[in-house]
């Protein structure tokens, strides 16, 4: 039987927060990586993260030895220009942002999205994901077109951009980042490597992450034979809601899991936007970590 635990306090590693961000993205899970990590193995070989989105949980960690992908190409452009050329990163933002004027930040942002949307690219995309409104980077799936608008913020300055740049460059340079099918970076793992999978969500993410269909029981599949060879899986996947009224009902297999623990996240992102930026008392929400070991 499986072992559920709502706020589990066996974990094998402290792992120390780190709150910087580089990317805002969808089911961010900066403020909280660290806590999801103190539940990996202690020890473990190549590190996989095969939904990369905005990398919190690769960061926070730091591995040695480290492989992130995704079939999204502006986003894996974004990593790969980040190991390779950082400073290539940090003028891709700095050249947008100064077209940012005292009154136009919203005519700045129209722009620059009209440019990502008639040719997707990593260095619009940069930008984009930094300036729209809650980091809900959402995409139509029929043809990919970006519809976030502007968000409330100012976005970040250069210089501060920068230092983030050079610490992010710090903490992934064990990884390499791969434009990949899930399923074909996961069977990439040896016994012993550990996989960290964040997919969309099913109860939420549906219509914000177009770049790739997602089938949870294709996903399950998959780390089934993770397990069979020796490869540690942690599965990052919906929980609850409504403050805990609500549990997510997932086609979870008998016996693939060892434990179940449920990490709290605060109020939910994705509701603020659906509900105009209303406060959201009742919408705080918990994610669930489901672990092979």
């Amino acid at each position: 039987m499986m072992q559920f635990a709502m706020f589990d306090t066996e974990r094998p590693v402290r792992v120390e927060p780190f709150q910087a961000g580089l990317l805002k993205w969808i089911g961010n899970k900066q403020r909280f990586a660290h806590e999801i990590a103190s539940y990996f193995p202690a020890d473990f070989g190549t590190y996989y993260e095969p939904f990369i989105g905005s990398g919190a949980v690769m960061a926070t960690l730091v591995p040695r030895r480290a492989v992130g992908s995704d079939c999204f190409a502006p986003l894996v452009e974004i990593w790969q220009t980040l190991r390779e050329s950082p400073d290539t990163l940090k003028r891709w933002y700095t050249e947008r942002w100064e077209q940012i004027g005292p009154s136009d930040k919203l005519g700045v942002y129209e722009r620059i999205k009209k440019s990502y949307n008639s040719k997707p690219n990593g260095a619009d995309l940069l930008f984009l994901c930094r300036s729209c409104y809650g980091g809900v980077v959402r995409f139509r799936k029929a043809d990919g077109y970006m519809s976030t608008p502007v968000g409330i913020h100012d976005p970040i300055n250069p210089d501060s951009f920068s230092r983030r740049v050079d610490e992010w460059h710090r903490r992934t340079k064990g990884a390499t980042f791969h434009r990949m099918e899930y399923s074909e970076a996961i069977g990439r793992a040896k016994p012993g490597d550990l996989v960290y999978c964040d997919p969309p969500y099913t109860h939420s993410q549906a219509i914000l992450y177009g770049a790739q269909s997602f089938s949870l029981e294709d996903l399950f599949s998959v780390i089934r034979r993770c397990k069979e060879r020796g490869v540690y899986v942690a599965l990052s996947i919906d929980g609850t809601k409504r403050s805990g009224a609500l549990v997510c009902d997932l086609p979870i297999p008998n016996g693939l899991f060892e434990r179940e623990i449920f990490i709290s996240i605060g109020r939910s992102m994705l509701r603020r936007f659906q509900m105009d930026g209303q406060t959201l008392e009742g919408e705080v929400v918990a994610d669930r970590l489901l672990l092979t070991y």
